[in-house]
């Protein structure tokens, strides 16, 4: 038997692409019935713009209030541009803030000092919203809900972070510093940040990322003893890696709850990390299981209803066969058993002039398939928005040629409530 796993692996990668290129056909046929039927009327055209690091925004850190205004004023111009309907805003990279907030400091990335407020008392989150708003556009707020410090940090902690208020909810692990999920503080802690962000601002989503339990840096374990034993004293049967799933499932199931409890017309998103499991559907591969690794049962959530609308991070190409993007996208719809928004995130930043060898529809043709694969609620979100910039001439051709030739709503949630006029 171990001789025939190579051919059996062989016959599986030309299985996979085969699925591809019938995927190809299919999208050469979307290509003739989109001309003759239109684009969707309601669609999820979204981006990320994330600040960790300065990666969209700002473009460096220190800049002053007018520049700031002036940098977001571009985005939003873009994104009309390219007829996108929302921006998904990271305002908490690392237990900060690019908000004013009296739970936790102003974003080092921000003015490069943490804790230090941007001149002219300039709110980036309110003056964003308010400018979305004017052109169409949604605007969710991204939480990364347990990192507190990235690696790319040179500020000095400010008093009020959580790593000097709280040092008993933080580790430090490997290059980063990380909130225990396994501690309720921690969990209360985040919780509350999300909270005061929903009630404070007229944001229309929350969102969070892929970082739970933190992805494994030289297979140093994750140092929780503390909290791990104390679950033990207190009777815990559960295994430890059950019980730290245990805590992100009802992390999930109570960030769920509370978004709807504040304001039930919101939307709740969550953007995992793309596979659920190696091998999960068959051939698919993949160097990191996020169910045992990160400890996230992703296609539980979904099935319990615990999101609104979930964005898988498909980013790999559609004939790359051990991570097939059009195999990907049809597990994550099969695992949708209560109907929910599926709007898988876009490596847009891979496809750009110069860039690495891929070919030049795949874009096109990922967003078709997401289409095909949802004709109800369709929709999609780009890594990152620096990829939609006007300097990346072929992704903005590509879109407004080929994609997003008309303008689209974004697709109504029917299980929601609906917003106050």
């Amino acid at each position: 038997m171990k001789a025939e796993l190579p051919r059996l692996n062989q016959i599986r990668r030309a299985l996979l692409l085969a699925y591809a290129s019938l995927t190809l056909s299919c999208c050469a046929g979307l290509d003739a019935q989109d001309r003759r039927r239109g684009e969707p009327a309601a669609e999820f055209r979204a981006a990320w713009i994330a600040t960790v690091n300065n990666i969209d925004w700002p473009s460096r850190k220190g800049l002053s209030s007018m520049n700031l205004r002036r940098e977001l004023d571009a985005i939003v111009a873009r994104s009309v541009e390219l007829r996108l309907n929302a921006l998904i805003f990271q305002v908490r990279a690392a237990g900060d803030a690019f908000y004013r907030s009296r739970l936790e400091p102003w974003s080092e990335w921000l003015t490069g000092t943490q804790g230090q407020a941007p001149d002219g008392a300039f709110d980036p989150l309110r003056y964003l919203i308010d400018r979305c708003h004017r052109s169409g556009i949604q605007l969710h707020a991204w939480f990364n809900p347990f990192r507190s410090w990235h690696k790319s940090g040179r500020s000095k902690p400010h008093a009020s972070h959580v790593s000097q208020r709280a040092p008993h909810l933080t580790h430090q692990y490997g290059a980063y510093q990380w909130m225990d999920p396994g501690h309720p503080t921690a969990q209360k802690w985040t919780l509350a940040v999300i909270q005061d962000v929903i009630r404070r601002y007229d944001i229309d989503g929350v969102h969070i990322d892929d970082y739970f339990y933190p992805y494994p840096e030289r297979d140093r374990p994750f140092p929780d003893d503390a909290t791990w034993h104390t679950y033990q004293r207190r009777g815990g049967r559960l295994s430890r890696a059950d019980w730290r799933r245990a805590n992100i499932d009802a992390f999930v199931e109570r960030l769920h709850r509370l978004v709807h409890d504040e304001k039930p017309w919101l939307m709740f998103g969550i953007s995992p990390f793309g596979i659920a499991r190696p091998g999960v559907p068959a051939g698919i591969e993949a160097g990191l299981d996020q169910f045992a690794q990160l400890y996230a049962d992703v296609p539980k959530w979904l099935q319990r209803g615990w999101c609104d609308y979930l964005t898988p991070q498909l980013y790999w190409p559609i004939d790359q066969a051990p991570q097939a993007f059009a195999v990907l996208l049809d597990y994550w719809h099969a695992q949708n058993t209560r109907g929910r928004a599926i709007w898988p995130g876009l490596y847009t930043s891979r496809i750009r002039e110069g860039g690495e060898r891929i070919r030049g529809t795949e874009l096109r043709d990922e967003i078709r398939l997401t289409r095909r694969a949802d004709a109800t609620m369709p929709g999609h979100v780009h890594f990152s928005f620096k990829a939609l910039r006007g300097d990346h001439a072929l992704v903005g051709r590509q879109l407004l040629e080929s994609t997003y030739r008309a303008p689209a709503r974004v697709p109504e949630l029917p299980w929601l409530g609906r917003r106050p006029r």
